[in-house]
């Protein structure tokens, strides 16, 4: 059974910053990207960023490019988004996810975690 298990969630002031981890178990992730999404209150939920199982290809949103960055470790299968410079607008619960390639659709899902950013 697939778990994806988010960490580092919490509460912070603009302009700060927090780092998401999320574990992954339950199967072989060789060749799986790894993403993250997010979804305010009141609203769908987005893509916030992905990477694919070698680190070599990244795709951010465009709202948090240069301000986010992702990155995995194969070893521990974990992904992380160090969120950095954050704004009001960036609270959300944010989601990871993992799909089993470029054109597959993220099919397992975390249970999130909250990060809240004060003004």
């Amino acid at each position: 059974q697939v778990q994806l298990v988010e960490s580092g969630g919490g509460l912070v002031q603009a302009g700060g910053s927090l780092r998401l981890s999320c574990a992954a178990s339950g199967r072989t992730f060789i060749g799986y990207y790894m993403g993250w999404f997010r979804q305010a209150l009141g609203k769908e939920r987005e893509f916030v960023a992905e990477i694919n199982w070698g680190g070599g290809v990244k795709n951010y949103q465009d709202s948090v490019k240069g301000r986010f960055t992702i990155s995995r470790d194969n070893a521990k299968n974990t992904v992380y988004l160090q969120m950095n410079s954050l704004k009001p607008e960036d609270t959300a619960v944010y989601f990871c996810a993992v799909k089993g390639g470029d054109y597959a659709n993220y099919g397992y899902w975390g249970q999130g975690t909250q990060v809240t950013v004060s003004s």
